[in-house]
């Protein structure tokens, strides 16, 4: 089971953002993270420097990856053995972990979920202060879920 809400999660090393923030759990060969890509971009750029993603491959992968498929926001890798998604219990990508300033899990949100992805959304911006943005539309071209 994923980390729970409430739950208060372990730092992540080089992840930047002290403040509330977003981890995205991926990992590049995964078809459904290569699928939600551009949507968990454009989530980074609604809340410019509060996202961070968790790429479970080696560094040049992962910039391949934000090459390949648009992928803007600063990612720290997790090779094997998994050391950062291991101490969030990650067990599906993608994974979508929202934290409040105190590190405390606000929303998680497990596969490619619309619904959910744009709650998350909607929690990251409550505890920054901003304006919410919902990131996938329903005429998107993409699935309501897709499991990863």
């Amino acid at each position: 089971m994923t980390i729970t809400l409430g739950d208060a999660a372990p730092r992540v090393p080089d992840a930047g953002p002290t403040g509330p923030h977003a981890l995205v759990f991926y990992k590049v060969t995964c078809p459904t993270c290569q699928m939600a890509a551009p949507v968990f971009d454009r989530f980074a750029t609604a809340y410019p420097g509060a996202v961070v993603g968790v790429g479970q491959d080696p560094p040049a992968l992962l910039e391949r990856f934000a090459d390949e498929y648009g992928v803007r926001f600063p990612s720290v890798s997790d090779v094997e053995p998994y050391v950062i998604s291991d101490a969030f219990d990650i067990e599906h990508v993608p994974t979508l972990v929202v934290l409040d300033g105190d590190r405390i899990v606000r929303d998680v949100v497990e596969s490619w979920d619309r619904e959910g992805t744009n709650r998350a959304a909607f929690v990251l911006a409550g505890l920054l202060g901003m304006d919410a943005m919902v990131v996938s539309e329903v005429d998107d071209g993409l699935p309501a879920f897709r499991p990863g």
